[in-house]
């Protein structure tokens, strides 16, 4: 994927083709060259089967896409997986200060208002 490239609203499938086309690959070319079933890959980029959300699968999917390990875009791949299996990633499970804040973040997802208080304690639980 291009640099600056706004990633924000690409489902995982969308984010996983982009990569592959963008490399220079064919679905049946990048299957042969890493061993993965044209099938099963072309579901999930198409969103009818959701990614694993095994670590070392993931892993190995953005290695094949060139996906530069602990970059933003790594934890966007993985991000996107969870998500789409419906899932909070481990790094965020692991951390009791996200934790703490996701119903705030759910209320505002939702479109629920949050008041003005409790934006400033938000703010200081992720700040602590």
């Amino acid at each position: 994927m291009k640099k600056n490239q706004d990633t924000s609203a690409l489902t995982f499938g969308e984010f996983f083709r982009r990569k592959r086309i963008n490399l220079g690959f064919t679905l049946r070319s990048f299957c042969e060259r890493y061993s993965y079933d044209p099938g099963n890959i072309s579901r999930m980029e198409r969103n009818i089967l959701s990614p694993s959300i095994d670590s070392e699968k993931l892993a190995g999917y953005a290695t094949a896409l060139k996906i530069p390990r602990d970059s933003e875009e790594w934890t966007t791949f993985f991000d996107l997986a969870h998500a789409a299996k419906g899932r909070i990633p481990e790094d965020i499970q692991n951390n009791p200060k996200l934790l703490s804040v996701l119903p705030l973040f759910f209320r505002t997802a939702r479109g629920e208002k949050l008041s003005k208080d409790k934006i400033k304690q938000l703010v200081a639980q992720l700040n602590t």
